[in-house]
Order: C-alpha cells, then sequence, then structure tokens
C-alpha cells in the first residue's frame, strides 16, 4: 500500500515567514554536532548560539571539522534566552541539573535528548511537562507539546519494531538482539570506544538490563494494558544488546510467537506507519546501510511456523537522537514534519 505523504503545513504554524531561533548546549558531542549539521541548512531555523563550556571561543568547524566553509559560528559559554527552543544534548542527568542552575524563560521550548524526563514519573520538571517524542505513537501530543523528551536509540529502534503488534494487543514475551556502532557510547574515551578495542571485535553489554527498556514498557503499555515490566503479567522484553565494530547505526532482531499470518501482519504494520514519513516496510532483507546518514527506520517481517522476527534498523545518532529531535521540532512548531531531514544515505 502506498504511503500517505505528510509534507503539508501544520495548521497550528503561527511563524509565517520568521526563522525559528534555536540555541544548543552540550553543542560538542556526537548529537550536537549532528544537530549543528542539520540546524544550518534548515530551511526555517537560525541557530543563535551553541554552548560547550569545554570549547568556549573556538569556532565549531575546529571540533566539528567536517564543517569547515558550512558555519561561522563560534562555541559560547553564555546562553541566550532571546530563542524560540533549545536543544540540550548532554549526558544522563545533566539536563535536570543544568535545568535546575539555570534560568529558561517558560516562553522558550525544551527538547531534550538525555533519558532524563522520558518516564511518565519525571515528566514534570520545575512548571515544564516533558511530552515522550516518539512521533510515531505520540504525534499529536508533540504538535501542542512545550517540551519533550526524546526517546533513546536503541529504544526507538525496538519500539518502531514492536508498536504495531502492541496496537493489536499481540505482544507477549519478546526476544530481542541488538547491535549498535561505537558512537552510541558518546564521544568520551572508554576502555570499549577504543579502534584497538572496537576493531574486529563484538561484546555483548547490560544483558536484560539496558536503561532504554523502562522507556519501551511505557510506550508499549500505551497501546498494550495487558504488557508491562511485571514479570507476572503477560509479556516482558527479554533485550540482549551488543557492540558493533562500526561506528554508526542500529540493528535490531525482536522475537516472538502469533498465529496471524505475515499477509495480515504486512497489512498490520503498512496501516500503522502509513502516515509517518520516515517509517518504511520493506519486502526484502533489511540492512544497516539503508538508514546510515537518514532519519529512516526500515523493518522487516520474517515468519516461520508461529515465529515472528522483526528486524528493524535506525541511525543511531539521527532517528535514534538529533534527527528526532528535530523531527520533534518541526511538528512543534507546525512545520513540514520532514523540513530539513531529506538526507541521503551512505549507501557505499
Amino acid at each position: 500500500m502506498e504511503k500517505i505523504s505528510d509534507h503539508t503545513k501544520f495548521p497550528n504554524s503561527s511563524l509565517g515567514n520568521k526563522s525559528i531561533k534555536a540555541g544548543i548546549v552540550g553543542g560538542a558531542g556526537y548529537t550536537g554536532g549532528e544537530l549543528i549539521r542539520l540546524l544550518i541548512h534548515h530551511p526555517s531555523v537560525s541557530l543563535s548560539f551553541i554552548n560547550s563550556r569545554s570549547h568556549a571561543s573556538q569556532p565549531v568547524y575546529t571540533v566539528h571539522q567536517d564543517l569547515i566553509g558550512e558555519t561561522d559560528l563560534y562555541f559560547s559559554d553564555k546562553l541566550l534566552n532571546d530563542i524560540d527552543v533549545l536543544f540540550l544534548c548532554v549526558g544522563h542527568g545533566e539536563a535536570k541539573k543544568f535545568l535546575t542552575e539555570n534560568t529558561i524563560s517558560e516562553s522558550v521550548k525544551i527538547i531534550d535528548l538525555s533519558q532524563d524526563f522520558r518516564l511518565s514519573a519525571h515528566a514534570q520538571f520545575q512548571n515544564r511537562s516533558f511530552v515522550y517524542g516518539l512521533p510515531e505513537l505520540n504525534k499529536k501530543q508533540i504538535t501542542t507539546a512545550g517540551n519533550i523528551a526524546n526517546p533513546g536509540c536503541f529504544a526507538t529502534a525496538i519500539q518502531l519494531g514492536l508498536l504495531p503488534l502492541a496496537k493489536a494487543g499481540l505482544l507477549t514475551n519478546v526476544y530481542t538482539t541488538g547491535i549498535t556502532g561505537s558512537t552510541g557510547a558518546g564521544q568520551s574515551l572508554s576502555a570499549t570506544s577504543h579502534f584497538s578495542w572496537r576493531a574486529n571485535n563484538i561484546q555483548a553489554y547490560k544483558t536484560l538490563t539496558h536503561q532504554h527498556l523502562n522507556e519501551i514498557y511505557q510506550s508499549l503499555h500505551q497501546l498494550q494494558q495487558s504488557f508491562s515490566s511485571d514479570p507476572s503479567t503477560n509479556g516482558a522484553i527479554n533485550f540482549v544488546p551488543w557492540r558493533g565494530d562500526f561506528t554508526r547505526g542500529i540493528f535490531v532482531s525482536s522475537q516472538l510467537h502469533t498465529d496471524w499470518s505475515e499477509k495480515n501482519l504486512l497489512q498490520l504494520y503498512t496501516d500503522f506507519y502509513q502516515q509517518h514519513p520516515f517509517t518504511f516496510i520493506s519486502n526484502e532483507p533489511i540492512f544497516l546501510k539503508q538508514v546510515v546518514n537518514t532519519n529512516k527506520c526500515i523493518i522487516q517481517l520474517e515468519k516461520v511456523g508461529d515465529h515472528l522476527v522483526v528486524h528493524s534498523a535506525v541511525d543511531n545518532l539521527l532517528k535514534g537522537a538529533s534527527g528526532q529531535a528535530l523531527q520533534n521540532m518541526n511538528l512543534m512548531f507546525g512545520l513540514d514534519e520532514c523540513a530539513g531531514l531529506n538526507l541521503k544515505a551512505n549507501y557505499f
């Protein structure tokens, strides 16, 4: 079935021809760098400042060296309140600390890329309420939100693979394996992010305990009430993540039992994602290079007997982080959802 184009202006846009003034906190890291690359070419955005305490007064291109000739912006240690939206590209726990220590005008919308406000128990902070920013689940709420908690990278890939099943009440025990590139660990060096360790090497980590599980359960429970992290209920996610020997991208395979036919499952997924412009269902085997450097999620279903395997692939820095943050910004300001996100995959 043909995907319906959603590339129209939303009627709630009050911007007219005015540019959105954006600021970034934590602009020197991987997600900050990706946001800079996206925002400086966005047709409706003016990037007002890029905050980085460690690189203040340095040209942006001295850190993100591919941006030489693309921008003359400098990193700053100051914050400006004369903006419309603030992106927090800081570590987990740092977003809450930042908002506690700094006064941000209530008129400024915030999109936080950390995990600080993703769970409903933590979504209210001071005078701000954060909406979980997975457009394929919460698009209506995002369009009217003042603040967004951007989903995690593994969480995005796993949820997009499972949301249609939850909508149909088909989730039982799910067994998921996923592999991620080294950029998923952030820019700070660690023993397992050095090239000499990563090259020609893989490793399982955080087996069955990954920090993204709670937000995944929260979203799936939103569509299928019987599914939760309580082991006494009808289902659970058994997730084993892997560190891969490549730089970016996530590939996830989730397995469960169902007696639905492959034809009906394909129709279920096609219908669910028909009005979501970045999620695609493939009838052919999928692979990582299809999504790297894009805001896409590509999904493939395989059915063997009563076993269903759902493969899903995303770029961890784009659909899994900065691209999705920009997608959320577009929705919040009533813009074309795909503005600034028509990107080319690194296919070769």
